[in-house]
């Protein structure tokens, strides 16, 4: 069984057989189901398949969070790189500003 507190396995017994579905918990009180297969012959063969299909959905998503995080770092860089540049700008623009009015009160 998984420790995964997202994920979670429930076997039901259906008219023709057993169903295995891998359900997320969304919030506190709502689930949904990600996958479903039915159609088993025995419960344990619905929960075999419901472990094995847990691990690659597990596997998959934190490779999808790696890939994410990876975006999402390159993306704050990036961000912050133009917002140096803004300001370097700003401040470039405000020191030219003030040497032009000093110039304009030296000229009186």
């Amino acid at each position: 069984m998984s420790k995964n507190r997202k994920f979670a396995i429930r076997t039901t017994e259906k008219r023709n057989g057993w169903c295995a579905e891998i359900t997320r918990q969304v919030t506190s009180r709502k689930t949904t189901v990600s996958k479903r297969e039915s159609g088993f012959e025995t419960e344990a063969a619905a929960q075999e398949w419901a472990e094995k299909e847990l691990a690659g959905f597990i596997k998959n998503q934190a490779a999808r969070n790696e890939r994410k995080g990876e975006a999402r770092k390159e993306r704050e860089e990036r961000e912050a790189r133009l917002a140096q540049e803004a300001a370097e700008k700003k401040a470039r623009y405000l020191a030219a500003k003030a040497a032009r009015e000093e110039e304009m009160f030296d000229e009186e």
